[in-house]
């Protein structure tokens, strides 16, 4: 890739030891119940019979999915901040971009599946055993894995053929595109066209996908008669479009922009809400007004 830069150095949060440790013991806890609970949701679905239906087995998918993206940014981030880890190789940085920022894109279309998902079972009830069948569950959800891969690996290689000349302090706990970008002393605007692109197919698509069926499941739900059959209907689909709106929002923020953010800062915040703080949420939202899963529980 011809770049002198060998390693970059990770910033992290800087302060005192005292602060640091102490970001380090929240991390630590938030990623301890964020496996926890993520791996419960897949264990409780798999032994329970009456959970085995499209809308927990692309439940299960997202918890597999939240497990491994925080697994690809929390680990690290301890090290940095401990100062024991504060260094990473060209290629690993490279990769760590890629595993993340392709999880993110699979968590954007299986989010829009599900809300498909629920537009099914909201709008179609009597038909949707069929219409949502195993079968197609299991193609929705292998498409969202590929895609979300498919659609980063060529942002990832543009990226790789950058050229940084120093210096090598990245001012982030983990790799990201704006980071690089903001080191890179090569032309990056191609890297940026591919950036705004991608961030336009996987996060906008996915988004108007997952509008336009909560639009549809609006108007069912408004012209059922009964106030308690609305409840009813609303309940099924109220931890998913919690989830969608906390996801979209931070994401849309990062990365739907025509040029790198200036504030590196600001995308360390809202990266750490995107990578530590959401992939703990989904298990209690998807839970905790759930009862076909307290139940099971």
């Amino acid at each position: 890739n011809g770049t002198s830069v060998k390693e970059f150095i990770l910033l992290g949060f800087p302060g005192t030891w005292q602060f640091r440790v102490s970001f380090v013991v929240v991390f630590a806890l938030i990623y301890t119940l964020t496996v926890i609970g993520n791996a419960s949701i897949i264990a409780l679905v798999w032994r329970s019979s009456n959970l085995h239906t499209p809308m927990y087995f692309f439940l299960c998918n997202l918890s597999f999915l939240e497990i491994w993206y925080t697994t690809g940014a929390v680990p690290k981030a301890i090290g940095v901040m401990l100062g024991t880890s504060q260094t990473i190789s060209f290629s690993v940085c490279i990769f760590q971009l890629f595993f993340l920022l392709s999880l993110g894109s699979t968590e954007c279309f299986l989010l829009s599946v599900m809300a498909y998902d629920r537009y099914l079972a909201i709008c179609y009830p009597l038909r949707y055993s069929s219409l949502m069948s195993s079968v197609l569950s299991v193609r929705l959800a292998l498409s969202s894995w590929l895609g979300g891969f498919l659609a980063i690996s060529l942002l990832a290689f543009l990226t790789s053929r950058l050229t940084f000349c120093g210096p090598d302090v990245i001012n982030h706990f983990l790799c990201d595109i704006d980071s690089c970008l903001a080191l890179s002393c090569s032309d990056t605007w191609p890297v940026e066209l591919a950036t705004f692109l991608v961030s336009i197919i996987v996060v906008v698509a996915s988004c108007v996908v997952t509008l336009v069926s909560y639009m549809c499941i609006i108007s069912s739900i408004l012209r059922i008669q009964s106030a308690h059959g609305r409840k009813k209907a609303f309940s099924t689909c109220s931890a998913h479009l919690s989830v969608v709106t906390i996801w979209y929002g931070s994401t849309m923020f990062l990365y739907v922009k025509p040029t790198a953010q200036n504030s590196l800062d600001l995308n360390k915040i809202v990266n750490t809400f995107n990578t530590v703080v959401t992939p703990l949420l989904n298990p209690f939202i998807y839970t905790l007004r759930n009862k076909e899963v307290k139940l099971a529980l």
